[in-house]
């Protein structure tokens, strides 16, 4: 993969059943992205032993518009008004593919 593009998002959440609630929707989510978004090569939840309300998303895209067609799907956008709810910081790393092991 020479053209991949890729973010990394930590998101704290409120509190222990807001973290609950907001891996049920992730799960959610993923439905439609195994189903509807083939551009769409990694996209992971994460847990931080040590730091309950922390989740930690690895994304990794073919290409910068696949990463657009993403952000555009119904579920996506679905995600992205009910995580509100559920999060209390948010904060986004893009990443710039260089090198590895695919």
């Amino acid at each position: 993969m020479t053209s991949g593009f890729g973010l990394v998002v930590r998101f704290t959440l409120r509190d222990a059943d807001a973290a609950e609630a907001f891996d049920e929707l992730v799960s959610r989510t993923l439905e439609g992205i195994r189903r509807h978004e083939p551009g769409t090569v990694v996209y992971m939840n994460h847990r931080v032993p040590g730091e309950p309300e922390v989740r930690i998303f690895y994304e990794l895209y073919e290409d910068r518009a696949a990463f657009d067609a993403h952000e555009q799907q119904p579920h996506i956008k679905h995600f992205l008004e009910a995580r509100e709810e559920f999060v209390s910081r948010t904060e986004v790393t893009f990443l710039e593919h260089v090198d590895g092991k695919a």
